[in-house]
């Protein structure tokens, strides 16, 4: 089994752009619809708010009705977290909070992209 985990986003041209920028990677899947990056064990997909809307309502509301609101967060367990901050700031993410060593063993830096999803940014401290 193989997980992939779906952020629905406004924009999905704009948001691979900056996950690609992010992630340091290119997405191995990009076409209108979907967008997806393979994170090594797991995938990270982009999905347009306005195409799952078309399954999901009107069981459930709109995903735009949420537009801003922290929804979920993607951790990201980096090699260098310097280098991780550098590629968010020049991605264009807002800073949320930033590195500093938290009591569960990581050096964590938050952030939010354009559709209010929280992306912490996390280094393990040495032990």
């Amino acid at each position: 089994m193989q997980a992939e985990f779906i952020l629905y986003v406004q924009d999905q041209q704009r948001s691979r752009d900056l996950y690609r920028a992010l992630l340091d990677r290119e997405p191995v899947l990009d076409v209108p619809g979907m967008t997806e990056f393979d994170l090594g064990g797991c995938k990270l997909g982009l999905m347009p708010s306005s195409g799952i809307a078309r399954i999901i309502t009107p069981a459930l509301p709109h995903p735009d009705a949420g537009h801003g609101v922290p929804r979920c967060e993607l951790y990201l367990r980096v090699d260098d977290l310097d280098a991780a901050i550098s590629r968010a700031g020049q991605a264009g993410v807002a800073v949320v909070s930033p590195a500093v060593d938290r009591d569960w063993g990581d050096r964590v830096a938050y952030f939010a992209d354009p559709d209010g999803h929280v992306i912490a940014l996390a280094e393990m401290l040495q032990r």
